[in-house]
């Protein structure tokens, strides 16, 4: 039996946090403690793991190797996703973003299984309603092909598109995939923990 491929997992932590007032969200507190630390406990199904983040690196270096965009200049998500695609040592990248506390457990298992079943380069959540762009599995060779787009300020949607990303469903998960932008989404999310 042929030997199930490494997956770095890279948590995209380089918004602006514009709607909590220019605040690092990933560092904001969820029931005392940093989004990022409930992202890093709820990853599963990988081998290695990145932080992509343009600020605060210190303080993110506690949680797992951090690196930044290769651009100086914020060219959005896209830009984190090469960087980390062009950091990492395993054959397959797992992207996720630091504002979603309670990713699936088996997000990684079940986008590997649809990429090595349809051999896809690349595999994107759809969580019933819409496709999640940010929660994504590429082959590591999609580096150059995203740092491109990003240069080229391509949205991540579109630089799918062109490659060809498979859309996996995942609508059974789809609450999973809900994220946390403002005050309020943290203060309603943590009540939602208190209660459940």
């Amino acid at each position: 039996m042929q030997a199930r491929p490494a997956i770095t997992a890279a948590i995209l932590a380089g918004g602006a946090g514009t709607r909590l007032g220019g605040r690092d969200k990933g560092l904001e507190p969820l029931a005392g403690v940093p989004l990022v630390a409930h992202v890093v406990a709820a990853v599963r199904g990988v081998d290695a793991l990145l932080i992509v983040a343009n600020r605060n690196h210190d303080a993110y270096s506690r949680y797992a190797r951090t690196i930044a965009d290769a651009t100086v200049e914020r060219r959005g998500p896209l830009a984190g996703i090469a960087a980390a695609c062009a950091a990492c040592d395993t054959p397959w990248l797992l992207t996720l973003p630091v504002d979603c506390p309670d990713p699936p457990a088996d997000l990684a298992d079940r986008l590997l299984h649809e990429a090595l079943t349809h051999l896809a380069a690349a595999v994107v959540v759809h969580d019933g309603a819409s496709r999640q762009p940010l929660f994504a599995l590429y082959r590591r060779e999609l580096a150059a092909s995203a740092a491109a787009a990003a240069s080229a300020q391509q949205g991540v949607w579109a630089w799918q598109d062109a490659i060809g990303a498979r859309e996996l469903d995942f609508a059974d998960r789809g609450q999973q995939f809900l994220n946390l932008n403002t005050p309020q989404d943290f203060v309603d999310h943590a009540a939602r923990s208190r209660r459940g």
